[in-house]
């Protein structure tokens, strides 16, 4: 095959998969856009139907943390504040290497406490019990390092409640978001997961764990990521959720059915995107058992979580999630196109699997070839300029009319200059970050086909938003 050939073969693989891509995109957006116009209209976003507080079911939230000095007590004050009748918060100190345990105990007055635990799910050794002496809906329990699935695995075996609810450390939930994201329990009991919107905490403000302002971080990394989980949750998971074909809740912010959960062995400490790999494990096997079930996206329920502002700790996180989306998919490859499937086996998961798993491998190298076909004169400035179009132009038109939906819906970002930056950040976030983003994205991928070993990792915190 000759170098022209392959050029010209080329450009028209990229072109198919830029126009299927985008073509999924604006499919998701009509249905996310037609969900939450039903959603606003059926639920009054700041309060929940009368007397339904009354019957909320008790959640135990569960808070892994690794070297969260900086940040954790200022997230466990904002738990403390959540308008919900009864909860326990569980903290699980993973064998930090920090002073994690020491503030916790300076904070909330905790003194050692011999608690019976059950171990359902296997996990590391635990050092210590600990409670709160001045606040009786706080337990810590330290134990020995296994990542981020075997401290949440831990909190499972201790959690008291039906329910429970997964909270990063670095997170501020506000007032109303448990009841928010619990409400699919209340209407409908096949449900057995419910997530919630995670936004970006940095550049807004919080005193005493209350997020009083949201506004924009100066750093354009920050403004960048703002931009993608508007997208990612608007209209990915938004678009998704009706045909119950959701295939990731965050761990950042997620609840669930205990015993639904133990039963298929909570989550898998040999994965490193433990959070999407027990969803997909979810649906493969209740499907399997012809289990009736939901899991579900609810977009006002808010959770604000601090993003990398450093180039090293991003690419990090970005390899590690594209690695954990490979292992979640291919660990549970079953589920595709079986005929039990439904719509997550025969639209969710191939969509996932070849634009999300697959694509960055794509789109990398589809740069790369075009680029260089066009520097040899091997493909015309009109087809060079269409292929961008479709690349780039696209993608600026998915993220604008992401904005324009989270504007007219939530509108979270109310001072003029806030909005003006995102649209800003539109432009460039598709010209070079997400280029970048493909890269690191393709060296998780590479790193999983040659079996490379993960860890949960640390994360250089810059809590500037906390007072």
């Amino acid at each position: 095959m000759s170098w022209s050939y392959f050029i010209e073969i080329s450009q028209w693989v990229f072109l198919l998969y830029f126009s299927g891509i985008n073509l999924g995109y604006l499919i998701l957006n009509f249905t996310a856009v037609y969900s939450i116009y039903h959603y606003m209209n059926e639920h009054v976003v700041s309060e929940l139907p009368g007397g339904a507080s009354d019957v909320l079911p008790p959640v135990s939230l569960l808070v892994p943390g690794y070297n969260e000095e900086e940040t954790i007590v200022a997230s466990i004050h904002a738990l403390l504040q959540l308008d919900y009748p009864e909860y326990e918060i569980i903290i699980i100190n993973d064998g930090s290497k920090d002073k994690t345990i020491d503030v916790l105990i300076e904070a909330f007055d905790l003194i050692e406490f011999p608690e019976a635990y059950r171990n359902r799910i296997d996990t590391k050794p635990i050092r210590q019990f600990y409670r709160s002496s001045t606040n009786h809906k706080i337990r810590v329990i330290d134990k020995e390092n296994g990542g981020k699935a075997d401290a949440i695995n831990v909190g499972i075996n201790a959690a008291l409640y039906p329910l429970f609810c997964t909270v990063d450390a670095d997170s501020i939930l506000q007032q109303n978001s448990l009841q928010r994201v619990v409400q699919p329990f209340l209407e409908d009991s096949d449900t057995i997961a419910s997530g919630g919107t995670v936004r970006v905490v940095n550049g807004c403000k919080v005193k005493k764990g209350f997020l009083y302002r949201a506004g924009m971080p100066d750093h354009p990394l920050a403004i960048f990521q703002i931009i993608e989980y508007l997208r990612a949750f608007l209209f990915g998971r938004l678009g998704w959720s009706p045909m119950n074909a959701l295939l990731i809740i965050s761990g950042a912010f997620g609840v669930f059915h205990k015993e639904t959960v133990v039963s298929v062995g909570g989550y898998r400490n040999d994965t490193v995107g433990e959070d999407m790999e027990l969803v997909v494990r979810l649906h493969r096997i209740l499907r399997k058992r012809k289990k009736p079930y939901r899991i579900t996206f609810v977009p006002d329920p808010i959770c604000w979580t601090e993003a990398p502002e450093s180039i090293r700790v991003l690419a990090r996180q970005r390899i590690r999630w594209q690695r954990g989306l490979a292992e979640s998919l291919f660990g549970n490859i079953s589920l595709l196109f079986n005929p039990r499937s439904g719509a997550v086996g025969f639209f969710a998961f191939p969509f996932m699997l070849l634009f999300e798993c697959l694509g960055p491998v794509v789109e990398f190298f589809g740069y790369i070839i075009i680029t260089t076909g066009y520097i040899q004169g091997l493909i015309t400035t009109e087809i060079f300029l269409m292929l961008l179009a479709v690349a780039i132009g696209f993608g600026i038109l998915l993220s604008i009319t992401a904005l324009l939906l989270e504007e007219l819906s939530f509108h979270v970002y109310q001072k003029p200059t806030d909005i003006i930056k995102l649209f800003v950040g539109v432009v460039f976030e598709n010209v070079g970050y997400r280029q970048l983003t493909s890269f690191w994205r393709m060296i998780g991928f590479t790193q999983w086909i040659l079996g490379k070993k993960g860890s949960w990792g640390e994360m250089t915190r810059k809590p500037t938003w906390k007072q």
